[in-house]
């Protein structure tokens, strides 16, 4: 066991480094636990701030991991609304944004990640929004109810799955929605076109209008206020507001000034950790968003940026400060709400990775499970409005089996007797 007299502390106030300390005092750690989060919020879930909280449809306070008197039962000291501004890894320590200096035995990095702006001009004006933060979801909630009540026109750039979760939230409201994507399809960097086909139909039917093969150029407003939304193709789109949904940033700023191993921008970015989220540093560790894992299933680093990972990355973390063995090689997983449609994703398949798609079910009524292939192997699964199917789909990407490809589009034919 771990010395009673040693400081673990956590940079960054998520899930993941709630879960983390929850962990540590689970697992026995009876030294100091200190946990350091940039918003003056209690730690939370994210998926709630696109889905039901945006929505209206689940309270605020169900948003948060912990309720806020657990802290102090579980003596988990909490710096809420501190910046972390460097690392000194010689001293083994953390200074605050006031100046602070606060000792660790251990340090976990959980910084996640931070969206990226459009670099376009009107970008300064009340009506460009963001969605990463809690503040961000109760601002967001207004402005589309407002949309709503007036007939308001919001244009989203990017038709990843938080933009196409918030078109899907702002037609719920009532509001008129454009999307401009620069792929010819949504989700293309995670679906390919294949199955990103199959959003751009089901958001076409709910009202949306989608804008492909184009990029925001410009922003046009009067008075501080959003006119229009300009694209590179010569288009102009009536706006109100403007959603910037077009991807998320590790934040590895303090990982990178304290001399931490990184991992390529083009091979995804985030701090590089190995299979136990150990960083170049042995002290040092990290999990999340921000974390980029030397992955033993896929033989590459993979840096995820999804509720589950965090869920579990963190509490893996914080096993392995305490010294115990852990290889953490979880199937990447991810689940998401549009509508009446419900899916669940397992694996890891971008374009380019994958030669072949497998569809078993039915697609017209948006019931089925598509799974990607690479010579014949399966490398991710998703199931769409079909249930209890996500321990199976893992498992043929875990085994790296190679099923019949008619078997495996059989819906009669169960999925674990693929498994071979």
């Amino acid at each position: 066991m771990v010395d009673a007299d040693q400081t673990f502390v956590i940079v960054g106030g998520g899930l993941a480094g709630a879960k983390a300390a929850e962990t540590l005092r689970s697992e026995g750690f009876t030294g100091r636990v200190i946990l350091i989060g940039d918003e003056r919020d209690h730690p939370y879930e994210r998926p709630p701030l696109s889905k039901g909280y945006l929505l209206g449809k689940e309270e605020r306070d169900s948003v948060f991991v912990h309720e806020p008197g657990w802290y102090a039962q579980a003596d988990v000291e909490l710096h809420l609304g501190q910046t972390v501004v460097a690392v000194d890894r010689a001293a083994k320590s953390v200074r605050l944004g006031d100046g602070a200096l606060i000792h660790y035995d251990k340090l976990l990095l959980v910084t996640g990640a931070e969206p990226r702006r459009l670099d376009v001009p009107g970008t300064d004006l009340a009506g460009v929004h963001h969605l990463r933060r809690l503040a961000h979801a109760d601002r967001l909630r207004h402005v589309l109810a407002s949309l709503g009540r007036d007939n308001g026109h919001l244009v989203i750039a990017g038709a990843g799955w938080i933009g196409l979760e918030i078109a899907a939230a702002a037609r719920e409201y009532g509001a008129e929605v454009t999307v401009v994507e620069a792929e010819q399809t949504p989700l293309h960097a995670v679906l390919g076109p294949e199955v990103g086909q199959m959003f751009a139909d089901l958001h076409a039917e709910h009202g949306v209008r989608f804008h492909f093969g184009a990029r925001l150029t410009e922003i046009a407003g009067q008075d501080g206020m959003v006119l229009a939304a300009r694209t590179d193709d010569g288009e102009e789109h009536p706006a109100h507001d403007v959603l910037a949904a077009i991807g998320a940033a590790p934040r590895t700023a303090l990982a990178e000034s304290a001399g931490l191993a990184l991992v390529d921008r083009a091979e995804g970015g985030g701090i590089a950790v190995d299979a136990s989220l150990r960083t170049s540093d042995p002290d040092i560790y990290a999990a999340g968003d921000v974390a980029a894992v030397r992955h033993p299933l896929f033989g590459r680093s993979l840096r995820v940026e999804h509720w589950a990972n965090a869920l579990n990355g963190g509490p893996a973390a914080a096993r392995a400060m305490l010294g115990q063995d852990v290889t953490y090689d979880r199937v990447p997983y991810f689940f998401s709400d549009q509508y009446d449609v419900g899916l669940e994703y397992s694996g890891w398949a971008p374009p380019g990775t994958y030669d072949q798609v497998v569809v078993r079910g039915d697609t017209g009524k948006r019931e089925f499970i598509a799974f990607w292939l690479r010579d014949g192997q399966v490398l991710a699964g998703m199931n769409v409005n079909v249930w209890d199917v996500t321990d199976p789909i893992q498992q043929l990407i875990r085994k790296g089996v190679r099923p019949d490809p008619d078997a495996l589009a059989d819906p009669s034919t169960p999925l674990a007797s693929l498994l071979g």
